[in-house]
């Protein structure tokens, strides 16, 4: 048997073991230098790890490790994958979060490897929506859509915001993927199994959840499904909501990552609106006036009367940087885009998509930064500023 299915099967098997715990298992994988490792330790070596008595030293065993074998045979039947923290596929915005889970179960007609776009937008809001929040949120959906960048939208596939935010997205021909609080082999809410059908067979749309098959949605599997969707999102946009919810709890899990938060404002007097209120009061959201704000945020907005994406921003550093030499001015328009197109590119990223040395894309890097066109995190991730 192939060593990478024995591998992602110690993943299956850990991931049942310590789904709320994920930080355990990624541990015991470091210490033991694989998944499939960690079920190789003796007795004695389980008994040093988590004390003869400990609450998962028995839980550790070769029939589960087996069970795991039998499940992602099945799950193979069935047209999913389960990708683990080790593989190049798992998506790179949830690997840098804390509690990223050991591995994600996904149910596509697209492969794992072309799934995860670095422009990832989380859409989420209240099940108890008004026609002003869904009419926003296809508002909003629609303008990312007319830049031509075809950014990803992920939601939690629950009724209100987040079945608007994913219909939304097949509407104008984005992907999307729904991030779901039960088992792979499941529909929640059982009434959007038709659309969950529709999702799986677009390409570039998914199911995905890191809860095992036969999972059932209780109180607290949202909780854990909300913070994938904050973690695969490179920015999240709040479109409605209570002071409580699942989806003022995404927001915060965003912001707690050091993403970009968003949110959609509405009367001081609805109940509806007062979770995006408050967020823009407490200073973890940014409030959106227009449509087309997320779009020019994003740096994928497109220039005024004009359907192409970019130009607007093009127009501008060509006048700015109108005395460069034109070799120069090419590398500076097309770091630009390149920054505009990948939001949260790093310089070496930068270097190896455009092919040029570290010591002149830095230049021009520093020249966009100070001209007030690019702004740089404490993590080397560049966005466009305003556009």
């Amino acid at each position: 048997m192939e060593t990478s299915f024995l591998e992602t099967a110690g993943a299956v098997a850990l991931n049942r073991i310590f789904g709320h715990k994920p930080a355990i298992a990624r541990k015991l994988i470091s210490l033991c230098g694989s998944a499939r490792a960690v079920f190789n330790l003796s007795g004695k070596e389980l008994d040093a790890i988590f004390g003869p008595f400990g609450q998962y030293r028995s839980l550790i065993t070769e029939e589960l490790f087996r069970g795991a074998q039998r499940e992602l045979e099945a799950l193979e039947k069935e047209g999913c994958r389960f990708i683990h923290y080790g593989e190049d596929c798992y998506p790179a915005l949830l690997r840098e979060c804390p509690d990223a889970p050991v591995g994600l179960y996904v149910r596509s007609t697209t492969p794992p490897e072309e799934l995860f776009s670095p422009l990832t937008v989380a859409i989420v809001g209240t099940r108890d929506s008004s026609s002003y929040g869904r009419s926003a949120t296809e508002s909003i959906v629609r303008s990312l859509a007319d830049t031509g960048a075809k950014p990803c939208i992920i939601s939690g596939f629950a009724l209100g915001i987040d079945i608007t935010a994913h219909l939304a997205a097949l509407s104008n021909a984005l992907p999307t993927i729904a991030v779901i609080p039960v088992g792979i082999d499941s529909v929640y809410p059982v009434r959007h199994a038709g659309i969950a059908r529709r999702l799986v067979e677009t390409p570039g749309c998914a199911l995905v959840g890191d809860f095992p098959p036969g999972t059932l949605p209780v109180a607290y599997n949202f909780l854990r499904r909300n913070r994938i969707i904050a973690g695969l999102a490179s920015a999240t946009l709040l479109s409605e909501s209570r002071i409580r919810g699942g989806g003022m709890m995404t927001a915060r899990l965003a912001f707690n990552y050091g993403r970009d938060v968003y949110c959609v404002p509405g009367r001081m007097d609805d109940p509806r609106s007062a979770g995006c209120n408050l967020l823009v009061r407490e200073k973890i959201a940014e409030a959106l006036s227009r449509p087309s704000d997320l779009a020019e945020a994003l740096g994928i907005a497109p220039a005024k009367g004009s359907g192409r994406r970019g130009t607007g921003l093009r127009s501008r550093l060509e006048a700015f940087f109108s005395q460069e030499e034109p070799s120069h001015l090419r590398l500076i328009l097309d770091l630009a885009t390149a920054i505009g197109s990948e939001p949260g590119s790093s310089a070496d990223e930068l270097c190896r998509r455009l092919g040029v040395p570290y010591a002149e894309l830095s230049v021009a890097l520093g020249e966009l930064e100070s001209g007030g066109f690019v702004s740089t995190d404490l993590l080397g991730r560049c966005r466009i500023i305003g556009y």
